[in-house]
């Protein structure tokens, strides 16, 4: 995997870290969700009336994405109503890498290294690590299941995002089309919380609409990233964006304990040099 690759999935890691530190210090996390929903909606129609379609071959997998994305952002929703961010996140991404890079292994037939599956082990690992203080509090079984059901969410639409992109002739298109369709979830979100909108502060609406652009930014980063590295590799490095959470949550808000993000952050940039090496 060139640097150039690897640099584009740890920017997108890191945008992904910002809109869920946005998320995170929302009153309301629904109702965020829903707007940061709507920030990809937003530049998505510009787009989607000023690209030419991707190609009829991809379109199914468009299709596919976006109702595993509703299912992600409602599984999210539901687990962080039974359980703190700081618990189910680190679930939900860290069973992600080893499940991408299993699914593209069974329907895709990409086989990685076993250098590499060392290091999709370690950048787990450091997902576990960098909220472990809050992972041996305990997690009820609700919040566990809704956040084990967010990972594999994500896992599935990660996949189906690798192979649809590859198919679509047009990164770009594939792009617009996959944020644009995210009025499904912003509608479903919005429509349940319209009693409390007209109340919510212009704070609020700027911060989840803001967090949608840079979410969207990730998303674009990600899937141009799959044109060229194995679907497992580039999921791998994505979820580094745990760390970069922890690192902002240390730095920004105050919370959490500085020796041991600080290891785990050395565990998963240890995980991306084999990864980098071995694909």
């Amino acid at each position: 995997m060139t640097p150039f690759v690897i640099a584009i999935i740890l920017s997108a890691a890191m945008l992904h870290a910002i809109w869920n530190a946005i998320v995170k210090t929302a009153a309301d996390r629904t109702t965020t969700l829903g707007l940061v929903a709507l920030g990809h909606v937003v530049p998505g129609i510009v787009m989607v009336v000023t690209l030419p379609l991707p190609s009829a071959e991809s379109l199914p997998y468009i299709a596919l994405s976006t109702v595993v994305h509703f299912g992600y952002f409602y599984m999210l929703g539901r687990a962080y109503q039974h359980g703190d961010l700081s618990v189910v996140y680190p679930i939900a991404r860290g069973i992600v890498p080893a499940l991408v890079a299993l699914w593209a292994m069974i329907f895709v037939g990409e086989m990685l290294p076993v250098q590499a599956w060392i290091g999709i082990a370690l950048i787990a690992f450091g997902i576990q690590l960098s909220s472990w203080k809050a992972l041996r509090s305990g997690v009820g079984q609700t919040a566990l299941w809704y956040a084990l059901g967010t990972g594999f969410c994500i896992s599935v639409y990660s996949l189906v995002d690798g192979v649809g992109v590859r198919l679509s002739g047009n990164t770009v298109s594939y792009w617009a089309w996959g944020a644009f369709l995210h009025v499904f979830v912003a509608v479903f979100v919005l429509v349940r919380k319209r009693e409390t909108l007209p109340s919510l502060p212009p704070r609020v609406w700027v911060l989840g609409i803001a967090g949608g652009l840079v979410s969207m930014c990730a998303y674009g980063l990600v899937l141009f990233a799959k044109n060229f590295a194995p679907l497992g590799a580039v999921s791998a490095l994505r979820e580094t964006s745990v760390i970069f959470a922890a690192l902002i949550g240390f730095l920004v808000l105050k919370e959490g304990n500085w020796k041991r993000r600080l290891g785990a952050a050395l565990l998963m940039a240890c995980g991306v040099a084999l990864i980098g090496m071995a694909v």
